[in-house]
């Protein structure tokens, strides 16, 4: 168990044996609640070789003075990855900042 984010890890051993490698790892937030996106790849077993890099968003919560898996999302492939980038991507476009709040205001398309 990791005491600060910046200790968190991806990887991932099973019987002493890697089967979950981290390639690059970027903290989104930090806090008790802190999010995590890491690039990996896992071992195939079958062939010993090591898979297709991944995408793993991860969220944790701090208890206990450690931080603790909560969720993942796991991004599977380069095209469901180029995918979510495009989609993001559209509907920020169309996003006008809210003078209110600060933030931004989504117009959305009526079906």
């Amino acid at each position: 168990m990791a005491e600060t984010i910046d200790e968190v890890s991806y990887n991932y051993e099973d019987e002493g044996k890697p089967v979950r490698r981290e390639l690059k790892k970027e903290i989104l937030t930090r806090g008790a609640w802190a999010t995590v996106m890491f690039f990996y790849e896992e071992l195939d077993r079958k062939t010993e070789a090591w898979g297709e890099p991944k995408v793993a968003i991860v969220r944790f919560k701090k208890s206990g003075g450690v931080y603790r898996k909560q969720s993942s999302f796991n991004i599977s492939s380069p095209k469901q990855a180029r995918q979510i980038v495009e989609v993001i991507e559209r509907w920020y476009a169309g996003a006008a900042p809210s003078p209110e709040s600060g933030g931004t205001t989504v117009e959305t398309e009526e079906e």
